[in-house]
């Protein structure tokens, strides 16, 4: 954005566009960092009842945890 339009966004909004983007950057890092503890208590329990290996465990956290990675790097602000 150049000044001319960051200027009449904020005007407008009431709000800098940087504040926005850390602001949706936080709330998309509070969602999928809830989802990768969701996947990997799931998994916990699944072996702890039996219905999952270790490997299970392991290789399904590892797995939603490079999704993690991959998301925080692209939503970076």
């Amino acid at each position: 954005m150049n000044a001319a339009q960051q200027s009449a966004f904020t005007q407008a909004s009431a709000v800098a566009p940087g504040t926005l983007l850390l602001t949706i950057a936080a709330l998309a890092a509070v969602l999928y960092l809830t989802w990768l503890a969701w996947i990997a208590f799931g998994q916990f329990h699944a072996w702890r009842d039996h219905r999952a290996t270790l490997f299970d465990l392991t290789w399904i956290t590892l797995r939603a945890a490079f999704i993690v990675l991959l998301l925080g790097y692209f939503l970076r602000p």
